[in-house]
């Protein structure tokens, strides 16, 4: 699998194209300026960085994203459990959930969520 991690600057950028896309490429660069006073060559630089992995795209000025949101959300949390908890998801729940305490619906939602992904191994 190519390596589809974004720095933190490109995941910010991915967020204000996600949510506005599409988007027109001078549109993209008022928007982090607002959102991250970042300058015209930052939001361009970041925007062919972006382009570079193949995540977003930039046709006749109109700025769209390649990969959807999930998909990224999905390989880094993959990415992250494999790096920082030698693959163990308990562990990382575990390191979560270690810092505070859930509602009974969130929990309840986190056991429906297991539950809809358990893989039957017989």
């Amino acid at each position: 699998m190519e390596d589809l991690t974004l720095f933190e600057a490109e995941y910010k950028m991915m967020d204000l194209i996600w949510d506005n896309e599409p988007v027109k490429s001078g549109e993209l660069v008022k928007l982090c300026d607002s959102e991250y006073s970042w300058k015209k060559s930052t939001t361009y630089t970041v925007l062919h960085k972006l382009i570079d992995k193949g995540v977003a795209a930039n046709n006749d000025s109109i700025v769209t994203s390649v990969i959807p949101r999930d998909k990224i959300q999905e390989i880094e949390s993959e990415q992250m459990v494999s790096r920082s908890f030698k693959g163990s998801l308990p562990a990382f729940v575990n390191a979560f959930l270690s810092n505070g305490h859930i509602t009974r619906s969130e929990a309840d939602e986190l056991i429906e969520l297991i539950e809809t992904h358990i893989k039957d191994n017989e």
